[in-house]
């Protein structure tokens, strides 16, 4: 396969693999693909160890690294540089009745408390200003793509990957935001319909793909319920140069995902998820259950703006991952999970995407050739 993509990366398969998990990324890289490393859920020091692990085990091909820099989040405007002194700024704008509802929720359910030094993380890499120590440490490894995962990434940070000879990639899940992109200096733009896991627009991938593509002129990649090589085959027939699969690589063999949720997605229909501002405050889709439920009922309190939400919900959930209170468990997933059943690798879930590219360009060609 050849398009700009393909060139762009010198990679054999159009095909993006994004993942929080390093192995999972160094898995689709070798088989010709391109993984893409999540980095919001590690610390500057613990990104470095991931993308050192990668860099010896991608076997010299190209790889990239996600970031999360939202245009626009709460406390943007507080003026704090140091992300310490932005975690208390925000803590203390987090209600205390929106506390006492998640305390009620994990105790009517029977979730039991964490250690004390098993707290989580409550801020992570949902602003600017944790953001960018990420960003450093991956300008600081042979990665070729480096990709924000909310809006626009900031003009001084694509410079930044530019002059290091890094490409940059956008989501987008309207034309309008492709376009700003764009204005910025963005290499690929990922057109992600609402079928999508995470954070996700309103518009279906059918009806996106071809608008941003006629919106931009750098190459764009399909992503939103892409899961196999048909609709790989649909997103490059509307436009795209190549596909951008997230849930897929949640149940592969490599993947770091814990039992239960891979036994909940394996089981899951493409009707078990919800777009919900539970997790993160911005509409995300994730695997509907019990919580996404709670947040949407009549005695909820509504959730909060990102970064706040998370800030709230992260050590819950948690203690949601470490208990048996499994109908609370919830993460980001796309409808493509309904037909994900079985555990495969990463390298067969690429080759198996590949021919049925192949299988579904030659039926094609056997309709228009009569």
């Amino acid at each position: 396969m050849r398009t700009r993509v393909t060139d762009m990366f010198g990679i054999e398969f159009p095909i993006f693999a994004f993942s929080h998990c390093r192995d999972v990324v160094a898995a689709v890289s070798r088989a010709g693909g391109m993984g893409v490393l999540g980095a919001l859920y590690f610390t500057p020091e613990e990104l470095e160890t991931e993308l050192k692990w990668i860099d010896d085990n991608v076997g010299g091909m190209p790889y990239g690294v996600d970031v999360v820099m939202p245009a626009s989040y709460e406390g943007a405007d507080l003026g704090v540089d140091s992300p310490e002194d932005l975690l208390g700024r925000l803590q203390g704008m987090i209600p205390a009745g929106h506390r006492s509802f998640v305390d009620g929720l994990l105790e009517r359910h029977g979730v039991p408390p964490l250690n004390g030094d098993d707290a989580g993380r409550a801020l992570l890499g949902w602003t600017d200003a944790t953001a960018r120590p990420q960003v450093e440490v991956a300008l600081r490894h042979p990665i070729a793509l480096l990709a924000n995962a909310l809006g626009p990434p900031p003009a001084d940070v694509v410079e930044q990957a530019h002059a290091k000879g890094v490409k940059v990639a956008a989501l987008a899940s309207t034309p309008r935001h492709a376009v700003k992109q764009v204005e910025v200096g963005v290499d690929v733009v990922v057109a992600q319909g609402t079928e999508a896991g995470g954070h996700t627009g309103e518009i279906s991938t059918m009806v996106l793909i071809p608008q941003v593509v006629d919106a931009v002129d750098v190459p764009v990649l399909a992503a939103g319920g892409i899961g196999d090589g048909r609709q790989m085959a649909a997103g490059m027939a509307l436009g795209a140069e190549g596909v951008w699969t997230g849930s897929i690589w949640l149940t592969v063999e490599e993947a770091d995902t814990p039992e239960m949720a891979r036994q909940r997605i394996l089981a899951a229909t493409s009707r078990d998820t919800v777009r919900s501002r539970s997790w993160t405050g911005k509409p995300a889709r994730l695997l509907k259950n019990e919580w996404t439920d709670a947040w949407e009922a009549a005695d909820s309190p509504g959730t909060l703006p990102m970064p706040l939400q998370f800030m709230l919900v992260s050590d819950a959930l948690r203690r949601i991952g470490r208990s048996d209170a499994a109908e609370l468990a919830t993460f980001p997933a796309g409808q493509i999970i309904g037909t994900m059943n079985q555990v495969k690798s990463a390298r067969q879930v690429v080759f198996e995407m590949i021919e049925g590219y192949v299988s579904a360009m030659e039926r094609l060609d056997r309709i228009t050739a009569d």
